[in-house]
């Protein structure tokens, strides 16, 4: 998981449901054709494409791709290694549709709690 001293340095996550490529690329500090390439590596992250290909992020996918970013970049992963460190706590962790609720309202108490202060 992203380590919270390193959540410090990117952007909190809005309230939206569904993020354009350009958004994620900023609160990720990441470029878009990085993500791009991305989900080719990792499976499990698959934005929604509307028209025309266009890709709309969710807010898993986001904290997906700031675990993706938090392993490549700051603990020096590469990306087969990545990608068996998620694959590896996703079976540990199963995603029940209640487990996504509650990460869900974990990161919403997290951001009103910086609001606060």
């Amino acid at each position: 998981m992203l380590e919270p001293s390193n959540n410090n340095e990117l952007p909190t996550i809005p309230g939206k449901r569904y993020f354009t490529i350009g958004e994620v690329s900023e609160l990720c500090a990441v470029k878009p054709h990085v993500l791009r390439y991305w989900e080719q590596e990792f499976p499990s992250l698959n934005p929604v494409k509307r028209r025309g290909n266009r890709r709309y992020y969710q807010r898993q996918d986001v904290v997906l791709i700031r675990q993706i970013r938090s392993l490549l970049y700051e603990h020096g992963f590469t990306i087969g290694g990545a990608r068996q460190r998620l694959d590896g706590e996703s079976a540990k962790q199963e995603q029940t549709p209640y487990n996504q609720l509650l990460e869900q309202t974990i990161v919403e108490l997290e951001d009103i709690l910086e609001a606060l202060s």
